[in-house]
């Protein structure tokens, strides 16, 4: 099946105009209120590898790859915690600051909770 260049190149550009979400997400050990969390440009992909990664035994967190094989994968839920906008000029591109100062919020108000990290 071949397609016609003009509608390939139009995908193309369809494709690059697509912005993933992007924001902190926690995985959540249900039974012992920790939290795991992690910041992305690409939510849905980067939960996507964080569950991979967990059900194949290797998470880089060990502590969280540890209690993920003894209590099971139903004793945890990913959430997302908070999504960012971007910015209405285009030319940003590097979100990284803005990514890991929401990461400190988050590890401030959870803080301030019965919650501990992993």
């Amino acid at each position: 099946m071949n397609m016609p260049s003009e509608k390939k190149k139009e995908l193309q550009d369809q494709y690059k105009m697509m912005k993933p979400d992007m924001g902190i997400f926690a995985v959540i050990n249900k039974s012992k209120e920790r939290y795991f969390l992690e910041t992305t440009t690409d939510l849905k992909a980067r939960i996507n590898s964080t569950k991979f990664k967990l059900m194949a035994g290797a998470h880089v967190n060990k502590e969280l790859q540890k209690d993920w094989q003894t209590q099971g994968a139903d004793e945890f839920e990913i959430k997302i915690l908070e999504q960012i906008e971007y910015d209405r000029d285009e030319s940003k591109t590097d979100y990284s600051d803005d990514l890991e100062l929401l990461k400190m919020l988050w590890i401030e108000k959870l803080s301030t909770g019965n919650v501990t990290l992993y």
